[in-house]
């Protein structure tokens, strides 16, 4: 499955909260946008928010971007 994800990096707390009015699934990390650390943190969170290995998640698009897309393998 597929899902829209907008990423708040720096943040207090790590959490998924969602879908928010525009259906997209809002991540919170606590990791900063340098080197790759909040996406590993996004994919951290989706992988323990819906029970699934951190390989059967893959960011498809949005890498440099807080909007991302998703895949998400069960």
């Amino acid at each position: 499955m597929r899902v829209s994800v907008k990423v708040a990096p720096r943040s207090s707390r790590n959490n998924v909260e969602g879908p928010d009015a525009e259906g997209r699934v809002r991540v919170r990390c606590t990791a900063p946008p340098v080197g790759n650390k909040a996406n590993m943190a996004v994919v951290e969170a989706l992988a323990r928010h819906f029970d699934v290995a951190k390989s059967a998640v893959t960011i498809v698009a949005g890498q440099g971007s807080r909007n991302k897309i998703v895949e998400i393998r069960r």
